[in-house]
Parts: structure tokens; C-alpha cells; sequence
């Protein structure tokens, strides 16, 4: 069985109308990265982080899964293959198209308590007089990994590359660590490496092969090309 560790990025949610990382007109436009995605920014202004993050919520709550996600989830139940998805996304585009994502930088579906660590579903609306159901202190934050912080499950995720035989990218910018260096860990073990991406990555020359354009468009057809 050929096992294949997929990694995707903001570039795979992109057509559901949920905006890039670094898009001029992506969700971060209108905010410093240091102002809601740094643990300081929380302490800073804890309502505009909050907010923010309803915003997103709300935003990922009305889109819906595109030709990729679904196409990932076909390849993800064939028979033959052994494919692990890690994503860099905070939506549940993958889950609701029928597939299964290991979310490195948490998301949005789920509230975290920063006193005890407790994690329960998040509401449409998190409130930073919510309470934790498992220790009653009001310390609720969104479960999202923000800079500064260790992404979730990296010891899992390493295991994952180190056994694979094809590594893919899918949707990212190749610029944001440690899932840039995935490519390298995965080939150090022996796999090979594609890039599905709308342009090259600042990482592109450590693959060995690269197809470019839209994803809605390029992942069913590498699908296709695998299981038909």
C-alpha cells in the first residue's frame, strides 16, 4: 500500500471564498498578523482577537467544501492507499467533504481553555466571559496556534512523513515554519515530492515535480490520475 502525506494550505479553501494567508485582500488585510495571531495580541486586546475570530467562524461556517476537498476525501477512502492529510487551515472544509485532517494549527470549530487546557465545541460566538465546562475559569481563547506557539501533533506528523512514499503540497506559500520544511523531512526519508499550487512556492525547487493552477481544478485531476 502506497502511503502519501498531503499537506494543504490557505491556496485549497481559496475557491470556497475563504481568503489566503498573504492575499492583499485575504482576512489579514485589515489587521497586523502581531495584532490577532501572537498570544501577546490576545493579551494586548483580547476582544478585538476574539472578534476576529467569530468573524472567521462565521465566514468559514458559510462556505462549503470545492472540488478539492471532496477530491482529497475520495482519495483518502480508495483502496491502495494510506493517504494522511495535514492542514495548515483552521476551517473544516476537509471534514465536511468527507475526509479526515490533522489540523496543525488548530480551528476554528473548537474553543480552548488556557488555564487547564480543556477543549469543548466552540459556539457561533465565543465570549470572553464564557466559561471552561471542565474547570469553570473564565480563560476561554480560540484553538488556533498562533505565532510563538508549537503547531499541534508535530511528533505524529513527523512520524507520518517519515514513512511516506509521495509527499504533496497543496495550496501554500512555502514560507510559514515548520510546515515548510515537510518537504525536506519527507524527502530525507526517501519520498518523492509534488507540488499542487496556483504558482510556484518560495519552496518549489525541493520538488520533484510541480503542477500549477487552480486547485478546484488540478487536485481532481491528479486524483483521476490515481484512482480513476
Amino acid at each position: 500500500m502506497s502511503k502519501i502525506v498531503i499537506l494543504t494550505g490557505a491556496g485549497i479553501s481559496a475557491e470556497s471564498g475563504l481568503g489566503t494567508f498573504r492575499a492583499e485582500d485575504g482576512l489579514w488585510a485589515e489587521h497586523r498578523v502581531e495584532d490577532v495571531a501572537t498570544p501577546e495580541g490576545f493579551a494586548r486586546n483580547p476582544e478585538l482577537v476574539m472578534t476576529f475570530y467569530n468573524d472567521r467562524r462565521a465566514q468559514s461556517y458559510e462556505a462549503s467544501p470545492n472540488a478539492a476537498h471532496v477530491a482529497l476525501a475520495a482519495l483518502q477512502q480508495a483502496d491502495g492507499f494510506d493517504v494522511v492529510i495535514v492542514t495548515q487551515n483552521v476551517d473544516d472544509l476537509h471534514e465536511r467533504g468527507g475526509a479526515d485532517a490533522i489540523h496543525m494549527h488548530g480551528g476554528l470549530t473548537t474553543a480552548l481553555c488556557h488555564h487547564c487546557g480543556h477543549r469543548w465545541p466552540a459556539p457561533l460566538v465565543m465570549d470572553l466571559a464564557d466559561t471552561c465546562p471542565s474547570c469553570g475559569q473564565t480563560s476561554t481563547r480560540p484553538d488556533i496556534v498562533w505565532f510563538g506557539e508549537m503547531p499541534y501533533q508535530m511528533d505524529r506528523i513527523e512520524r507520518h512523513l517519515s514513512e511516506c512514499d509521495l509527499f504533496v503540497s497543496i495550496g501554500t506559500s512555502g514560507n510559514v515554519y515548520p510546515a515548510a520544511g515537510f518537504v525536506q523531512m519527507a524527502k530525507m526519508s526517501g519520498a518523492e515530492a509534488l507540488e499542487l499550487n496556483l504558482e510556484p512556492s518560495q519552496g518549489a525547487s525541493y520538488f520533484d515535480k510541480a503542477i500549477n493552477g487552480p486547485a478546484s481544478q488540478i487536485v481532481p485531476e491528479w486524483v483521476r490520475s490515481l484512482i480513476g
